[in-house]
């Protein structure tokens, strides 16, 4: 009951500040979309429908500084990309890495050997050493085969 009242509280102050401020209120519907509302925000979702671009725009600011967030909107290029990059960067360089040898680890020796070309030796070493990453700054094409050839093994592999 306490969010209800803080939330018309504030949707309250809201209001009054933005009658004092002497822009027009200009009310603009919005196409209606049939959204399913749980009943516990049905009191909110239509006080916000009520509201004037203004008001609401005032009343995302308030959002915004007392929780501490953003209402931008983000732009993704493509899929999730990692957290030190930017978003809205395509990846074009891929590290695949093994995460597990699995339960055929001879297979996987033999499918490290072959796509590295590397020893037999080598190989088990690399396989033993897992997690590690087996090879860097690949394009998306050259990881994705080289992924399906390893989890084709019974490798665990993960593309970065």
């Amino acid at each position: 009951m306490t969010d209800e009242i803080k939330n018309d509280a504030i949707i309250e102050d809201i209001k009054e500040e933005s009658s004092k401020a002497e822009a027009p209120k200009e009310e603009v519907k919005a196409e209606e979309k049939s959204v399913e509302v749980p009943a516990k925000f049905k009191d909110i979702v239509e006080k916000v429908e009520a509201l004037s671009v203004l008001e609401l725009s005032e009343l995302v600011k308030i959002f915004e500084k007392k929780f501490g967030v953003s209402a931008q909107a983000v732009a993704v290029a493509g899929p999730a990309t990692g957290a030190g990059e930017d978003a809205g960067e395509v990846k074009s360089s891929f590290t695949v890495e093994l995460k597990d040898a699995g339960a055929q680890k001879i297979q996987v020796i033999k499918a490290i050997k072959d796509a590295l070309a590397l020893g037999l030796k080598e190989a088990k070493d690399l396989v033993d050493s897992a997690p590690i990453v087996v090879k860097e700054g690949v394009d998306k094409k050259t990881a994705d085969e080289l992924k399906a050839k390893l989890e084709a093994a019974g490798a665990v592999i993960e593309l970065k």
